[in-house]
């Protein structure tokens, strides 16, 4: 199992890479003032993570099947025959390749980290996700449900070879379309993290590196809602294809 594990960690890692990355350039860098929010940021924050997410697949795809979240895995061995002792470990992979990219991250933007925060008291946000409504974690819950609902939904649907799987190697690309359009339809009640090991990886390492505020060790402790969130809108996605949809595709695939 080594090999499917460092392809877990270095695919959530290129994942976590452009993702923190680009979020980095759009709170850290503001037309030349520090701290400002460039226009379009939330635009590219979601085509970043959708491409990261798409070379992520096609780093680990054909070693470990490319979770890269936790939630995948979980409803992959609830629904897919995935063996169950693989779960944890396959998670805490994920979890350190996130960790590992946040680090990378803060390593390359430690200047401009200290020009515009040097006290390191509201930029956690750079590596984690926050809910727009603080005083009511259960928006943030069902957010981060619906969104992973939808994604392992549409995930299941395009790898299924019962429905129309795609050729030539696409599945990677269509599975980060997938996140570009949960990002632009649910991203704002709580950053659509829809991956336990996207958040809770650089939630780590904001604890770690001295951020306030980071929703872990203190600012409102809300690490469990895209932890919670997605594992079950993961089984729930997964359930409503294999019932709804799947159940009615032939049993066999027929040849052309």
């Amino acid at each position: 199992m080594l090999g499917e594990l460092a392809a877990e960690f270095f695919g959530t890692l290129i994942l976590i890479l452009f993702g923190n990355g680009v979020v980095a350039m759009v709170v850290l860098f503001g037309h030349g003032i520090p701290g400002e929010v460039v226009n379009g940021g939330f635009t590219n924050i979601n085509f970043a993570f959708g491409i990261g997410v798409t070379m992520g697949c096609y780093v680990a795809g054909k070693i470990s099947g490319a979770h890269l979240n936790p939630a995948v895995t979980l409803a992959v061995a609830a629904f897919r025959g995935f063996p169950w002792r693989k779960v944890i470990p396959y998670s805490f992979a994920q979890i350190a390749g996130a960790f590992c990219a946040a680090a990378l991250v803060y390593w390359n933007y430690r200047p401009q980290f200290l020009l515009v925060d040097p006290h390191l008291d509201h930029t956690a946000g750079v590596f984690t996700t926050f809910p727009a409504f603080p005083q009511l974690p259960s928006a943030g819950l069902l957010d981060q449900t619906i969104g992973t609902a939808i994604l392992l939904f549409l995930i299941f649907a395009i790898i299924d070879d019962r429905n129309q799987p795609p050729q030539a190697n696409l599945t990677p690309i269509l599975i980060g379309a997938i996140v570009v359009g949960i990002g632009m339809s649910f991203g704002g009640m709580h950053g659509y993290a829809i991956n336990p090991a996207r958040d809770f990886g650089p939630r780590l390492f904001t604890v770690v590196a001295g951020f306030r505020n980071n929703g872990l060790s203190d600012g409102g402790y809300i690490f469990w809602v895209p932890i919670v969130g997605p594992l079950m809108g993961g089984l729930i996605g997964g359930a409503a294809y294999d019932f709804g949809v799947r159940r009615f595709l032939p049993k066999r695939v027929s040849a052309i």
